[in-house]
């Protein structure tokens, strides 16, 4: 069940970043930010606490997510074909990179890995997204703008999200190598008594 539920936020999480994937707020000075992108940000530390879960659930939220939101494009706000392949490519690539790294660092403790795959598929996925749906009807300043603002404000909310207790994944813990195992003597309390077989 909880499974699920955080199946569904991941998939309504990327739902919504699309919904608002094209209305922006002005920043002072410099930077145009998406509205979509204060959703977008739980899509990476949602997508690492389904990790938890193991890999094959975090493969099927990203083909949940993908699929949900083709249909909604396409069928409920017409958006246009560049933009819908724009979002499959940012999120198809963005999660595939996180997913990668985020395994690679399995070792490291929670916030580590969190932020380190901020580090990387935040700039992918914000990059991607706005040369693939926006090149040609911006300007590079406009587009410059865009992607500053999301690396930034993606970043910042996705890491102040990976800092609530209840996202956070424990480490799985190894056994501890043979040599470092406390050794037992052959007359110790749980020596093998006579009759009994020792394994």
């Amino acid at each position: 069940m909880l499974r699920a539920c955080w199946l569904a936020a991941y998939v309504c999480a990327i739902l919504l970043a699309n919904v608002f994937l094209d209305s922006f707020i002005s920043l002072p000075g410099f930077g145009l930010f998406s509205i979509g992108s204060i959703f977008f940000a739980a899509v990476f530390t949602l997508r690492d606490r389904l990790h938890g879960y193991g890999l094959p659930t975090v493969y099927l939220a990203i083909a949940l997510a993908l699929l949900v939101t083709a249909a909604y494009g396409q069928f409920v706000a017409r958006l246009p074909p560049r933009f819908l392949l724009a979002s499959f490519a940012a999120v198809l690539a963005g999660e595939l990179a996180r997913t990668a790294l985020f395994q690679r660092l399995s070792h490291r403790r929670w916030h580590a890995r969190v932020l380190a795959c901020n580090v990387v598929s935040v700039p992918l996925d914000s990059a991607a997204f706005t040369l693939l749906a926006f090149a040609g009807m911006m300007s590079a300043y406009d587009m410059a703008q865009i992607i500053y603002a999301d690396v930034v404000g993606k970043f910042l909310v996705a890491a102040a999200l990976a800092f609530l207790p209840f996202m956070q994944i424990e480490r799985t813990r190894h056994t501890e190598p043979l040599a470092a195992a406390k050794p037992v003597s052959a007359m110790g309390a749980d020596a093998a008594r006579p009759g009994e077989i020792s394994c």
